[in-house]
């Protein structure tokens, strides 16, 4: 059966199998690895990454694609299908743990998912994602670039990239109005206070046109007084805006403000 994938629900299948061959290249893919794929879809990379690792978390969300994929993967001893939000889903309680998350990703999750999995899903060591190309931009963000922002600084204190590929819509059904890119990183050792980092990434890029210290005090983290004197502590000025700083010296910034 046939099924009309859902815009709510992000869906674009893969359908070009020549972009395997890149992500089985990105993503290193070694017999060991446990495989956790987000967004089954039709089965076409679950098959492909089952014929090449040890096991496969296979994540769908969309019930209807549930008999095709049980009837596609049920002779294949080592994939497990979970009918689920990923987003819901406690990755460190699959058994056997996962250790790669290799993905197209649908577009709504992506950024969550990202961010969730290098936060909370500590048994992933490498990421090997399809998103959409202004999402990969961003992963990886520079400073003071328009593609800078909270996750791009969330995600390089926690990992760095190892590829990058352009891909063209083309190879999705429905075709999107963007084109798309596979980008793999690989798990960094993290800051020890991450959660109060994130809250204090957050916050700054909460009002992006406002000075950081500003930003801070309207998203409650911390005073304006306090921001200006934990800015000062890192030889930054007071009207600077948060775009301005990398990634270790929101490090730096959330140890000054910590009472």
């Amino acid at each position: 059966m046939s099924v009309v994938p859902k815009r709510s629900l992000g869906q674009h299948f893969l359908v070009d199998r020549n972009v395997l061959g890149v992500i089985e290249r990105l993503a290193d893919l070694r017999r060991g690895d446990v495989a956790l794929e987000v967004g089954a879809g039709h089965g076409v990379l679950t098959t492909f990454l089952a014929d090449r690792v040890s096991h496969v978390h296979a994540v769908e969300l969309d019930h209807r694609l549930e008999p095709t994929l049980g009837e596609l993967l049920g002779g294949r001893a080592n994939v497990t299908l979970h009918v689920a939000d990923a987003l819901a889903l406690d990755v460190g309680a699959l058994e056997p743990q996962p250790t790669k998350l290799v993905a197209n990703l649908p577009y709504n999750v992506a950024t969550p998912l990202v961010a969730e999995t290098l936060l909370r899903a500590h048994t992933l060591g490498a990421w090997c994602v399809m998103v959409q190309r202004e999402v990969a931009d961003r992963l990886f963000g520079e400073p003071g670039t328009k593609a800078y922002g909270a996750v791009s600084v969330l995600v390089q204190l926690h990992a760095r990239r190892t590829g990058f590929h352009p891909v063209s819509r083309t190879v999705f059904r429905p075709v999107p109005n963007v084109d798309s890119a596979l980008v793999a990183f690989e798990r960094i050792p993290a800051p020890p206070n991450a959660l109060e980092i994130r809250r204090v990434v957050q916050g700054a890029f909460g009002h992006r046109r406002k000075t950081l210290a500003n930003a801070l005090s309207l998203a409650g983290v911390a005073s304006r007084e306090r921001a200006v004197e934990a800015l000062a502590a890192i030889d930054r000025p007071a009207g600077i805006r948060a775009e301005a700083l990398d990634p270790v010296e929101f490090v730096g910034l959330t140890e000054a403000l910590d009472p």
